[in-house]
């Protein structure tokens, strides 16, 4: 008779193979649909997707993702527990999963990717999501990441009635290029509310050096064509803001939209966001997805007046 499982030695290694993936989807996450179209398009790899086995058994996993072929690991977007364990091994073998793989990716003293979970819009108050979201966190908080910001995840669909923006104040245009958006996207820094923004100015980056980098590693990378994306003007072309409607290797998304600091307070956000929508809605797509920190009240309530409702919530925890 085999010995039960907690008395098996605990192997943690890298799935050996893309034919692993069935041993890999033995803890379940909303995003294992992605895996074999993401493993099939260079987005990960079988080294990047780690197990934690007691015997035949996965008791955790943990897989980085890469935003195209041949770039380095972006984000640490999986990391599972086996949740009928006991809280205290659970979090131990999830800590040395954790630790134990990012010594071989990562070379001592390198930045380490930022984690990203996707979770219940109600997990404060669920007790079953509240233990298993706290559970994760904890462990990767014992290696050293803090959180960073809680977000919003939104999505409209097609058919859903939104409350009428005002209109006819504004005019759109098409951007017209890298140095059309850079200095609105630099401008738009000032006083945001986004986390991530923050983060980075707060790093030492310049307005300019943080709108170049969100334009060349994130927009530049997106599927749509660029003349989706626009520019809110008023009549006498005075630039109030922007949509940056696209589409992801996922989802069509609203990827960035921004009221400049001098036309804030108008309520210009509702025509802005009512054009991405727009524009998207025109590709016949079933859904939009977009996101927002929790903090930023402004542009959650937005979102809700144009008709997304909140279907769940990202926790995101960076290492220093």
């Amino acid at each position: 008779m085999p010995p039960p499982p907690h008395e098996h030695e605990l192997v943690i290694r890298p799935l050996t193979g893309p034919d692993e993936l069935t041993l890999f989807r033995a803890l379940p996450y909303v995003l294992d649909h992605e895996l074999a179209g993401d493993l099939a398009g260079g987005l990960r790899r079988p080294e990047w997707m780690w197990v934690a086995l007691r015997g035949d058994r996965v008791v955790a996993r943990a897989a980085w993702w890469a935003p195209a072929p041949g770039a380095a690991p972006y984000a640490l977007d999986f990391f599972d527990l086996d949740d009928t364990l006991p809280g205290p091994e659970r979090g131990d073998i999830g800590v040395r999963l954790l630790e134990t793989a990012m010594a071989r990716l990562f070379p001592a003293g390198a930045a380490r990717p930022e984690y990203g979970r996707f979770v219940p819009p109600d997990w404060h108050t669920d007790p079953v999501a509240r233990d298993a979201t706290g559970a994760r966190m904890r462990a990767v908080e014992r290696t050293g990441a803090r959180l960073l910001v809680e977000r919003l995840r939104l999505e409209w669909t097609p058919g859903t009635a939104a409350a009428p923006a005002a209109g006819g104040r504004l005019v759109f245009r098409a951007v017209r290029g890298r140095e059309d958006l850079v200095p609105l996207l630099a401008l738009a820094a000032e006083g945001t509310l986004d986390a991530h923004s923050r983060a980075s100015l707060e790093s030492g980056l310049s307005p300019r050096a943080v709108a170049e980098e969100q334009y060349d590693e994130e927009f530049a990378r997106y599927r749509s064509p660029a003349g989706w994306w626009r520019i809110a003007e008023l009549p006498d072309g005075d630039p109030v803001g922007f949509v940056v409607p696209a589409r992801n290797n996922y989802h069509a998304i609203i990827a960035y939209t921004g009221v400049l600091p001098a036309h804030r307070g108008h309520g210009y956000i509702d025509e802005i966001l009512t054009e991405g929508t727009r524009i998207l809605a025109a590709q016949d797509v079933p859904r939009i997805r977009a996101s927002t920190d929790v903090g930023n009240v402004p542009m959650a309530r937005a979102f809700e007046r144009a008709g997304y409702v909140n279907f769940e919530r990202a926790v995101n925890m960076v290492w220093d």
